[in-house]
């Protein structure tokens, strides 16, 4: 077996030599935040790039200082470690890069006193997340949490109990995936996903008001649609209602990608397959994320040199 590497504490080691205590606090009480990054295979190149790392460690460090865990690598030096980490792995595949920032104290209690902060990259071959092309979801009776009990934009790994008690009722019910809704009735996201739907014209997603991540891949969607495609982007609530009515919806993430969502809650969305606004937002992605668009060529980090 091929020995795996891992990002830790600003060098690059084996994986087995990294351990977390039963009694470390990120075990304890979930005392930790996170990233998610694509990097994406070219196979015509022969060249992997990573997508857009600077956001991703931007989001990182203000979701570690809104829970008081600030570390201190600069983006820059996790950038560069993450190279050389997807290097030292020689990824030559499309592949998920997970960092974490966690508590590592071992006293007893939830403490967020900004002690024993450690930082952690390690890679995974990913291909296609959801395992399926088109998707059908289910609004689930979980409420996602809101900004005053655990904000949802700093990507908290203890946050994502809600989204694991979410996926596990929609699933047990038939679904491939989950909508959450807001104490207040309107449409939030997924368990790991923004949502999208295309209405009378427009695109339309929740508001970060409505407790939602505030997404990458998200902000890229609706740059793609402006800009490329002249569609209108509306970032207002929406209702339950309205997702039955929508000519189009989709999920946008690093993991989840740009996927359909050809039906809510047993009812068919438009055709009851990926509309034409779904399919060409879905190619300027994928084109622009192995560096095929010039114009988002600052996106796309490649790791080996030619």
């Amino acid at each position: 077996m091929t020995e795996a590497y891992v990002y830790y504490q600003g060098k690059i080691v084996k994986e087995d030599d990294v351990k977390v205590s039963v009694r470390s606090k990120a075990f304890n009480y979930g005392l930790g935040v996170f990233e998610g990054i694509r990097a994406y295979w070219d196979d015509e190149k022969q060249q992997l790039y990573a997508f857009k790392l600077k956001e991703h460690y931007n989001r990182l460090k203000e979701s570690a200082k809104t829970v008081n865990m600030d570390f201190d690598f600069s983006i820059d030096d996790l950038i560069q470690g993450t190279i050389d980490l997807l290097k030292a792995n020689n990824c030559r595949t499309t592949t998920y890069l997970r960092p974490i920032v966690y508590n590592d104290a071992l006293d007893i209690g939830p403490t967020l006193d900004g002690k024993d902060v450690k930082v952690v990259i390690y890679t995974q071959p990913l291909n296609k997340y959801a395992g399926k092309s088109e998707l059908s979801v289910g609004v689930t009776s979980w409420r996602r949490i809101s900004n005053n009990q655990l904000p949802p934009r700093t990507k908290a790994t203890a946050a994502y109990l809600n989204s694991a008690l979410a996926a596990l009722e929609t699933k047990r019910a038939g679904f491939d995936e989950a909508i959450f809704l807001t104490d207040g009735d309107h449409v939030c996201e997924g368990s790991g996903e923004n949502i999208f739907i295309f209405r009378k014209g427009k695109l339309v997603t929740p508001p970060p008001a409505d407790n939602i991540l505030e997404g990458i891949t998200r902000d890229l969607v609706m740059k793609l649609a402006e800009e490329e495609l002249g569609i209108e982007v509306e970032e207002r609530s929406i209702s339950r209602s309205e997702l039955y009515v929508a000519d189009e919806v989709f999920f946008s993430g690093t993991a989840m990608e740009v996927t359909p969502i050809v039906a809510v809650d047993h009812r068919q969305i438009g055709t009851g397959h990926e509309g034409e606004v779904c399919k060409q937002i879905k190619e300027l992605f994928f084109n622009l994320t192995i560096g095929k668009n010039p114009k988002y060529a600052e996106s796309c980090t490649p790791v080996y040199d030619k």
